[in-house]
């Protein structure tokens, strides 16, 4: 008896997924696309019921799944708005009591007497996050809504999420923008192929998405790199330097360093050592807001690269990025070799800190370019923490120099 022919290939969107959200928590979920991270926002929806497994949820649930779900093209926004409450369950007398804040939410004027069909995507999502926001719910779901608003528009949008989790509701949100979810969420997961890779502080987890994006596993340390890499040579003589070792890894005995650092890339060249040196102190323990601050990376080649790229970011310690360049950018940072196997390098870069007072961490990094993409050998996120100290004479995160003229009125 001939088997049973298949017409169709087993694919698995989710698998061994297992998590908790609390009240009041935002929940940031990455991944590249095709992750599953969609999937999960509708499986907790109530849109897709799982092939096994248990989920519960408790409470009221809104959801921003897809730009304009829910809501009928030929329907004015006005009329929309009455559909959508209803399905959501609010009530006829609660949706009179609302509307006037849904309207001025959405700012979106005459429009909302005009069908759907004839809105742009802005103002599609305009209206339904103002539907689902003044909903006050229980758990509210926005998968990458946000991203087609306008900056005014995606500040109020997280003003709004803001007071939501303090009144209590859970907010789960998808997003692209790394940086948002650093800001905005308390804890992050990391979905690859379906299945949870991390959980975790918004920052660590951030920095494993990173390296999915822009390279491979932070545990590789193989010879099979492509990209602008030669293979591995005799050796030459090394450029010396008084400040940095260039051949041992001793990044991690100097003080300033960050244990905790996040590191990865695939090693065709290692950054064995730092020098941080500010107003004739090396290794400062503090940074004096205005003082000028001078680093030095050793760098080792184990493999040919060529025209390497050197990146230097400053990130505050909740991960937000307040300044980043790389050498392919600035001729103030300058390489002091030729790349080949078997040298070393030293790299030297210098700034102003004018930085606010408070906790800071610089990220390194060796690539080269292969086409449009960037091939990571050693990048070490955070692994180099500043403490800047004195007296500012503005706020926020960093100086932007601006002087203030006044005038008698005459």
């Amino acid at each position: 008896m001939r088997g049973r022919r298949r017409f169709h290939r087993e694919f698995w969107a989710l698998r061994d997924i297992s998590l908790e959200v609390a009240p009041g928590e935002t929940v940031g979920i990455v991944g590249r696309n095709g992750s599953g991270k969609s999937t999960l926002l509708q499986l907790i929806a109530g849109t897709l019921a799982p092939t096994s497994g248990r989920l519960e949820t408790n409470g009221r649930v809104a959801a921003l799944l897809e730009l304009g779900s829910g809501f009928n093209p030929e329907f004015t926004g006005r009329e929309n708005v009455a559909l959508n409450a209803a399905v959501l369950g609010m009530s006829p007398d609660e949706l009179r009591e609302k509307f006037d804040d849904i309207a001025a939410f959405a700012d979106i004027g005459e429009f909302i007497d005009q069908p759907v069909k004839t809105y742009s995507s802005g103002m599609m999502v305009r209206l339904a996050f103002a539907v689902q926001a003044q909903l006050e719910p229980d758990v509210l779901i926005v998968d990458e809504a946000l991203a087609v608003g306008d900056a005014r528009f995606q500040a109020k949008c997280f003003e709004r999420l803001k007071r939501l989790r303090e009144n209590g509701t859970t907010i789960l949100f998808v997003s692209h923008d790394s940086e948002q979810i650093v800001r905005h969420c308390s804890r992050a997961i990391l979905l690859d192929g379906g299945r949870c890779l991390a959980q975790g502080q918004p920052r660590d987890v951030i920095n494993r998405y990173l390296d999915l994006l822009f390279g491979r596993s932070s545990a590789s340390n193989t010879s099979s790199a492509s990209g602008n890499i030669e293979e591995r040579g005799n050796g030459d003589e090394l450029v010396t330097s008084k400040n940095v070792n260039l051949r041992d890894d001793v990044f991690s005995s100097r003080h300033s360093y960050n244990a905790y650092e996040y590191r990865w890339g695939d090693r065709a060249a290692s950054i064995t050592d730092f020098w941080v040196s500010s107003a004739g102190q090396e290794y400062p323990a503090t940074l004096e807001v205005g003082a000028k601050v001078n680093i030095e990376i050793g760098v080792r080649f184990d493999r040919t690269l060529i025209r390497p790229i050197f990146g230097f970011t400053i990130r505050t310690k909740d991960g937000v990025t307040v300044y980043g360049t790389n050498s392919e950018l600035q001729d103030d940072i300058t390489f002091k070799g030729t790349g080949r196997a078997g040298t070393s390098a030293s790299v030297a870069a210098s700034f102003i800190c004018k930085l606010s007072p408070g906790d800071y961490f610089i990220s390194i990094g060796i690539a080269t370019r292969a086409g449009d993409d960037i091939v990571p050998h050693d990048r070490r996120y955070d692994s180099i923490h500043l403490q800047v100290v004195g007296t500012a004479t503005y706020f926020g995160l960093a100086d932007l120099g601006v002087a203030l003229n006044t005038k008698e009125a005459t």
